[in-house]
């Protein structure tokens, strides 16, 4: 899989609505819609490219988990995060993890799905997180590009995130201040985080905590709408 000259445009279109966006939250959105881009543009056994189904709030399919990826026992409903994902964990919440205050969040609308992305003032970097619809089969997904050795640059299940199962991961480009991490909440869903603390932040050295914090809030907001 690869991305193409379609989502090479996409993603030279993706542009902030009337403002000047730091240089930390263009290449975290950058990062994020690769991301999107490994995790929901795959081929069934015959080449033919996967449609995304339709979202159910607790159902998943029967053939999930497999390549060895650990089952998600009490899948949590995702149709109001997925519609709004900036509803599911706020900035004042983000402001106690990440590092400095939130300047502003926005809605981007990705071919994974809706994201939310949370920019930090003063150039402390970015945290971006939402439902990854674009990719029916979790983390079973990544766990089978695992298997086929194809596909994941970095490839390393996480502690589990207040009772679900973690990855992080990546498809190349690996910075150490940058976090791919995806969550399974349902055998055929995955919030999906990337955090990019920038210099100045304290959580520059583990981008990866915090992303696991950020998955902690989302986590805990879902198991309670």
């Amino acid at each position: 899989m690869g991305t193409t000259r379609q989502d090479e445009t996409a993603l030279a279109a993706i542009r902030d609505e009337g403002k000047a966006v730091s240089m930390g939250a263009r290449s975290t959105l950058l990062i994020l819609t690769t991301a999107a881009l490994l995790v929901s543009a795959c081929s069934d056994s015959k080449g033919n490219p996967t449609k995304p189904a339709p979202s159910s709030s607790v159902g998943q399919s029967t053939s999930l988990p497999r390549a060895g990826a650990p089952n998600v026992e009490k899948p949590l409903a995702t149709a109001a995060a997925e519609a709004d994902p900036c509803s599911v964990v706020k900035s004042d919440q983000i402001q106690t993890f990440g590092g400095g205050a939130v300047d502003r969040h926005r809605v981007e609308d990705l071919s994974s799905g809706k994201v939310c992305a949370w920019v930090f003032a003063n150039g402390l970097g970015t945290i971006s997180a939402g439902i990854n619809t674009g990719e029916r089969d979790g983390l079973s997904h990544l766990y089978a590009l695992n298997a086929q050795g194809s596909g994941l640059t970095t490839f390393k299940p996480s502690e589990p995130i207040d009772g679900y199962p973690s990855v992080v991961f990546a498809n190349g480009g690996e910075r150490s201040y940058v976090c791919n991490l995806a969550v399974g909440v349902r055998n055929d869903l995955t919030y999906t985080i990337v955090a990019t603390p920038g210099s100045g932040n304290p959580n520059r050295s583990d981008p990866c905590g915090m992303a696991t914090k950020l998955g902690t809030y989302a986590v805990r907001h879902l198991k309670a709408a």
